[in-house]
C-alpha cells in the first residue's frame, strides 16, 4: 500500500504542476512578484493536501506564536532539512512571503523550475562562493525590506533521521549582515519521506518554530551555535527514537 500510495502522490503533482506552472509563467508576465508569490504557493498546497490524503502523512505545528509579528517584520528561517517535505510546507504555513536560497541548477528543472524561475527568490552559483554570498545579502536586505523572509538549510542536504549534517554559518551570515533575528526549526520529516526515498508512509511530521534568536553584536559562528544547539536538542525531544541508540537506524513509522 505505501508503494502504490506514492506512485499516486507523485502522479497527482506531475499532472498538477504542469498546467499550474503554464499558468504561472503566463500570468507573471502581467502580476507584481508578490501575486505571483501566492499563485505558486497555492500550487503547494495542492501537493501537500495530496500528501495528507494520500500518503497519510499530517504535520503538527507547535511556536507559530515565536513568528514575527507586522507587515515587513524581517527573519531568516534556518530548518532542519530531511526531506522534500518541509521545503513543500513551509510556504504553506508561513504567514510572509519566503525567498528560498537555491542552486541556479534547479531553474531548468522542466515546469517547477520554470515557475521558480518567475519569482522573486535567490539562486545562486555554488561555484563562485564569495559572489554568491555577496549577492544573498544585497537580495536578502531588498527582500527583507519588502516584508519577505528569507529561508535556508544550513546542513546544505536533506539529513538522514537521526542524523547531524555540518552547520554551515551563511544563514547567520546574512541574519548579521541585514540585522535580522534567527528563527530556528525543527522538522521530523523523515519519519515519513525519508531522504532520497521513493516509498513514504503514512504519519506524523513535528514542526516546531523556536524563538526568535537575536542577530545584533552576534558572530555568524557562535550565533550558528546556538542554532544548532537549539534545533538538535528540539529534534531529540520530537523524535526521540531516532537518537535512542547511536548507531542504531530508527525504526519505520507505522503505516
Amino acid at each position: 500500500m505505501p508503494f502504490i500510495r506514492s506512485v499516486l502522490h507523485l502522479l497527482w503533482m506531475a499532472v498538477t504542476i504542469i498546467p499550474w506552472a503554464t499558468f504561472v509563467v503566463i500570468a507573471s508576465l502581467f502580476v507584481s512578484s508578490t501575486t505571483m508569490y501566492w499563485m505558486c504557493a497555492g500550487w503547494l498546497r495542492v501537493a501537500v493536501k495530496g500528501g495528507t490524503f494520500i500518503l497519510g502523512i499530517e504535520n503538527r505545528v507547535t511556536g507559530m506564536e515565536n513568528l514575527p509579528t507586522g507587515q515587513t517584520s524581517a527573519a531568516v528561517l534556518l530548518l532542519k532539512h530531511q526531506s522534500t517535505w518541509e521545503t513543500l510546507c513551509m510556504p504553506t504555513l508561513m504567514p510572509h512571503p519566503l525567498a528560498y536560497v537555491f542552486k541556479k541548477e534547479l531553474l531548468y528543472v522542466p515546469f517547477f523550475g520554470w515557475a521558480m524561475a518567475r519569482m522573486d527568490m535567490i539562486h545562486i552559483d555554488r561555484s563562485q562562493r564569495s559572489q554568491a554570498f555577496n549577492k544573498v545579502v544585497v537580495q536578502g536586505k531588498r527582500l527583507m525590506a519588502q516584508g519577505t523572509w528569507v529561508i535556508m538549510f544550513p546542513e546544505g542536504t536533506r539529513i538522514p533521521r537521526g542524523q547531524k549534517g555540518t552547520y554551515k554559518s551563511g544563514g547567520t551570515r546574512l541574519a548579521i549582515e541585514t540585522g535580522a533575528p534567527v528563527i530556528p526549526i525543527a522538522v521530523t520529516s523523515a519519519k515519513c519521506w525519508p531522504r532520497k526515498a521513493f516509498i513514504k508512509t503514512p504519519g506524523i511530521v513535528d514542526i516546531s518554530i523556536g524563538k526568535p534568536i537575536p542577530s545584533a553584536g552576534r558572530q555568524p559562528d557562535e550565533l550558528m551555535r546556538e542554532v544548532e544547539a537549539w534545533i538538535e536538542s528540539e529534534m531529540h525531544r520530537l523524535d526521540p527514537e531516532a537518537y535512542a541508540a547511536p548507531g542504531t537506524a530508527p525504526a519505520a513509522a507505522n503505516p
